[in-house]
């Protein structure tokens, strides 16, 4: 098996705790950014916006 797309990332979005939310990252793979649920318990929330901005479906649209 092989990806589809490999994406660059300048960060994972990661709790406090330092667990990776796969969720999140699943939900700006799918591009349903309109409903990431709670992203309160992230260490860097500005990590979101900028895989948002740099995701695959921002650069084609």
């Amino acid at each position: 098996a092989k990806p589809d797309f490999i994406q660059w990332a300048p960060g994972l979005p990661k709790t406090r705790s330092g667990k990776i939310m796969r969720r999140i990252l699943r939900k700006i793979a799918e591009n349903d950014t309109g409903s990431l649920g709670d992203t309160s318990t992230l260490a860097e929330p500005a990590v979101v916006e900028e895989l948002i901005a740099n995701s695959l479906y921002q650069k084609s649209a």
